[in-house]
């Protein structure tokens, strides 16, 4: 008898092709991102085929389902804004400080026009774009001198290349932080091009240790502020008065790398935020973030003195590491306002951290009773005390007492703080004892309504 063998078909054969499937999902997104997103779930598809996941093949109505979604997300603008219910206020992947409302307008003034970013409009020459900018920070720091760069570790980088190429620098064992991204200052002092001299031991470190470190290829100190981290217990430091007279007797330079500075004296922050002080103290050169306790846009700001600084500005990689117009028309926007006085008004994350705990309850009960008169039944909302944070690794282990909206709803808090994060304006908030916590301290003026629309967006069906 002939024995008939029945050849089962490869599946993957049925996938209908990228062009079928973007024109399938037309009007989702534009062209480029319908065929990007059809390559990325055909692809997708044939793999999950391949390991046995998706049993025979997926309709097509469920891949032209996922081609519109993947399109649309690869559309959509980059970065969006979000609401920060987080009650981190310096949150590094939020973006860190929101610019002062004429900060921002200043970026987008220089960004839609030509500007005079390098043009002496007096005499028509080539002008310094750094000119009117350093001469703001320097007055606002009491320093000899300045220099803008495109962030902090940019300025630690040119600083270290400038000063010590091929020699050694002294850092203290406890400062040899990780800085976001797994970025070390071991790792980044190799590749400004200098050598490492660790420093006494991780918890203790004494003047004596520097002193016997200094020998004939030291070149410069560093201290480093210790980001995202604190060390207690059985630990010592040197201060920055003793460092400074010791570098200075042995003719090195002292670079402070503050990570986190600023020209007001805030209540509760460590003094070593404030920049005057610390150039005061004796160090030759402060670095510090601009997009952190400063409010302005991402850069790293050098101050200090005059000769260490046009070392600094001749060094190639100056321009390497030099700061766009949009980013210095934002900072000396904020700049100004620092200069006017007007500062802890104008700039959001000054106001964030001075608004007492009294005034944030009354905002957290406001916006509860708002948002109880939007839900359903099954939804528990309240306002409770909570503890909130500086960020962006700038004042370690200081908590900031706040006051946070609770939502309970089925489904449970995971759930709804991913639905709070897919609303039109995304909402971020923190999940604690299975409930979603709004935390008002970092609600920006206006956004309560942003709030109230993600909240009803979240819950769907619940939503009366």
């Amino acid at each position: 008898m002939e024995r008939h063998h029945q050849v089962k078909s490869d599946p993957r054969r049925g996938l209908p092709s990228v062009e079928q499937l973007a024109r399938a999902a037309a009007g989702a997104a534009p062209s480029w991102a319908l065929v990007a997103a059809a390559q990325a779930v055909i692809a997708e598809e044939r793999e999950r085929i391949r390991k046995f996941v998706a049993g025979d093949r997926t309709e097509t109505g469920d891949l032209v389902g996922r081609t519109r979604l993947r399109a649309a997300a690869l559309a959509a603008p980059h970065p969006r804004p979000v609401v920060n219910a987080t009650g981190v206020v310096l949150h590094t992947n939020l973006g860190r400080a929101p610019l002062a409302p004429e900060a921002a307008a200043a970026a987008a003034t220089a960004g839609a026009a030509y500007a005079d970013l390098e043009l002496d409009l007096d005499s028509g020459e080539r002008g310094d774009r750094q000119a009117a900018i350093a001469g703001k920070l320097a007055r606002l720091g009491g320093a000899e001198a300045a220099l803008v760069v495109n962030n902090n570790a940019a300025a630690v980088v040119l600083a270290l290349n400038t000063l010590a190429l091929g020699r050694e620098v002294l850092v203290s064992r406890g400062e040899l932080v990780e800085i976001g991204g797994s970025f070390r200052v071991p790792e980044i002092m190799e590749r400004a091009g200098v050598s490492l001299v660790e420093v006494g031991a991780t918890n203790r470190t004494h003047a004596s240790d520097y002193e016997r470190a200094v020998g004939p290829e030291t070149a410069l100190v560093l201290k480093v502020h210790r980001s995202n981290f604190e060390l207690r217990g059985f630990v010592a430091e040197v201060g920055l008065p003793d460092l400074a007279s010791l570098a200075r007797a042995r003719g090195l330079p002292l670079l402070e790398d503050l990570g986190s500075g600023t020209f007001v004296e805030l209540p509760g922050l460590p003094a070593e935020t404030f920049v005057p002080a610390r150039l005061r103290q004796g160090a030759d050169l402060v670095c510090f973030s601009g997009d952190k306790l400063l409010g302005g846009p991402q850069a790293g700001i050098v101050l200090g003195r005059a000769d260490l600084i046009r070392a600094m500005r001749r060094n190639p990689l100056a321009r390497a590491l030099r700061l766009d117009k949009l980013s210095l028309a934002a900072l000396d926007r904020t700049l100004d306002a620092y200069l006017s006085g007007d500062a802890e008004g104008e700039i959001p994350v000054l106001r964030q951290l001075r608004e007492p705990p009294e005034r944030l309850e009354a905002h957290a009960r406001r916006l509860a009773e708002r948002l109880e008169k939007c839900v359903g039944d099954g939804v528990r909302v309240g306002a409770q005390p909570e503890r909130g944070a500086v960020g962006g690794g700038s004042v370690p282990g200081l908590e900031l007492p706040s006051w946070a909206v609770v939502l309970e709803a089925p489904g449970g808090a995971e759930r709804l703080a991913a639905r709070l994060r897919e609303a039109p304006v995304p909402v971020v908030a923190r999940i604690r004892d299975s409930c979603v916590l709004l935390d008002v301290r970092t609600l920006l003026d206006g956004e309560d309504a942003a709030v109230e629309r993600a909240v009803v967006f979240a819950l769907g069906p619940a939503v009366r």
